[in-house]
């Protein structure tokens, strides 16, 4: 692969940081000031071959590098969708026995009062794709609290993965014949 430009050095260095392609062109080309040309110009630098096979060398290696893959991601997000309340706690029914007393207030017999109660699951005994989708654990003056992580934040993550939910974008306006030409940050042109 042949070798970039200073310039496009920068904005791949600058769009792998947040991969905001626009924020990412107007720091390597900051004497283009149009925003629609910098949107336009940010959309072609990440189309090009050599930029693209670039940020793309760059994430696989960032990718060994953490060790963060789309299949861990995946399985993480995973891990939340498929947890539910019942792995972490249980209702159970208990009982106590209620003294029956007499008019004096001596205990002559005892009566079995059942109510249900919450038990939670020690943390120790949970497996760990359920321990990833605790988000929080503390004491509350009402008892333990246990939060999990957003079970829908994570399901619709998952189906945007797999092409579930698509976003309709309307468009609106006139269709421009005018042409610029951007070479090195610079534009020509109409």
């Amino acid at each position: 692969m042949s070798k970039l430009t200073p310039k496009q050095k920068i904005f791949v260095d600058e769009y792998l940081v947040d991969l905001n392609a626009t924020r990412a062109y107007k720091v390597a080309y900051p004497s283009c000031k149009k925003e629609e040309t910098i949107n336009a110009a940010a959309s072609r630098m990440l189309r090009n071959v050599k930029v693209k096979g670039y940020i793309d060398k760059r994430m696989k290696d960032r990718e060994k590098r953490t060790e963060i893959t789309q299949d861990f991601v995946l399985k993480e997000l995973y891990s939340i969708a498929a947890a539910k309340g019942s792995d972490f706690s249980k209702i159970v029914e208990k009982s106590y026995m209620k003294p029956i007393l007499d008019k004096e207030g001596n205990k002559i017999d005892g009566e079995e009062v059942f109510y249900k109660d919450v038990e939670f699951v020690l943390t120790d005994d949970l497996p760990e794709d359920k321990k990833k989708a605790i988000a929080a654990i503390k004491q509350t003056k009402y008892g333990i609290e246990v939060a999990t992580c957003d079970k829908v934040r994570a399901l619709e993550l998952l189906g945007k993965h797999l092409g579930m939910f698509t976003d309709k974008i309307e468009h609106s306006g006139t269709i421009s014949n005018d042409v610029s030409i951007i070479i090195d940050g610079e534009e020509y042109g109409d």
